[in-house]
């Protein structure tokens, strides 16, 4: 059963690795290209959480879970080059949850507060959020170095990393592993659902308005482009929130059962220690489905997607003719 359950995680890593570096990559250059018809802030914020899963997907998937499956004994075992990959897949982790977060929170100001929609919805706005969030979920994740112990000592070299055993038992590091998760994602969770909630509720009333003013209510139909342009938006922010909460969900459960149940991970059974890393390979997952969800929410992005598809084709095409000629 274990071997199977081991066979089954390569697997999927290995499919989260090969998928996840190209799809990020992807939505990077054609987002950054700026023609997929969204705000200069909504843009940003999208090439930000691209760039953030990337390194999710670079540093938790491939240095870490990759070269243990792979390559066991290699260099990136060694407990201080383990320990920083641990620590950079960790602020990458927090950066990737967080930037969903002041995306959905940037949705919901340019929707439901059009007054300080002028003010907070520029670009300059989008760098100095992105810079400090950065900085702040850096400087959070210090304590984890403080956590890591080597798993094994051979001829005074220390190989791979464990979480010692006192962060599950001691109050301090009980207290920081509460403060950690509630952090990212227990408290995102909460922000997104009240932003979403808020903005759904505002879509409806403004709705009702614009449709009264319209004269629609009297059976006169026509299209509103400004209705139109909420729906698109609402639909792009509620399913990438929407598919966060979701893969994070085991996540989280498994968190609040041995934080509740005062049970060690490492004294895990079979059963729960399946459980455990299913939640952490759909965490890593979410880093992948945002691309997918761009594609099929926005249309603009499914143009430029095909026409970068199809640019090395028509460059070699035209090299070809200008050959000829």
């Amino acid at each position: 059963m274990h071997q199977t359950v081991r066979l089954a995680r390569k697997i999927c890593y290995m499919i989260i690795a090969v998928t996840g570096v190209p799809v990020n990559l992807v939505a990077i250059v054609v987002l950054s290209r700026g023609m997929c018809g969204l705000s200069t802030c909504t843009t940003r914020y999208l090439v930000a959480m691209a760039a953030a899963d990337l390194l999710v997907v670079i540093t938790a998937v491939i240095l870490y879970r990759i070269s243990w499956y792979y390559f066991p004994g290699s260099f990136l075992d060694i407990t201080p080059v383990c320990t920083v990959i641990r620590l950079l897949s960790c602020v990458a982790t927090d950066c990737s949850v967080w930037f969903t977060v002041t995306f959905t929170f940037d949705r919901f100001v340019a929707i439901c507060w059009q007054k300080l929609k002028t003010k907070y919805c520029t670009g300059r706005t989008v760098a100095v959020v992105l810079a400090k969030s950065c900085i702040l979920l850096s400087s959070k994740n210090i304590p984890h170095y403080f956590t890591i112990v080597p798993r094994y000592i051979i001829d005074n070299v220390q190989w791979f990393c464990l979480s010692m055993p006192a962060y599950y038992t001691d109050p301090g590091w009980v207290g920081f592993d509460w403060f950690d998760t509630v952090l990212t994602p227990l408290l995102p969770f909460a922000v997104i659902l009240l932003l979403n909630a808020l903005t759904v509720r505002h879509i409806l009333v403004a709705s009702r308005v614009r449709k009264g003013l319209r004269g629609e209510c009297k059976g006169e139909n026509g299209s509103d482009p400004e209705m139109e342009s909420r729906r698109k938006s609402v639909i792009l922010l509620f399913t990438i929130s929407g598919s966060f909460i979701l893969l994070w969900l085991i996540f989280v459960i498994e968190f609040l059962y041995y934080s509740i149940a005062g049970i060690i991970p490492t004294d895990y059974n079979v059963s729960l220690y399946t459980f455990r890393q299913v939640g952490y390979l759909l965490r890593n997952l979410s880093c992948c489905t945002n691309t997918f969800i761009y594609g099929v929410t926005q249309s603009k992005f499914r143009e430029q997607l095909k026409s970068a598809g199809k640019y090395p084709l028509t460059s070699i095409i035209q090299l070809i003719n200008k050959q000829n000629n």
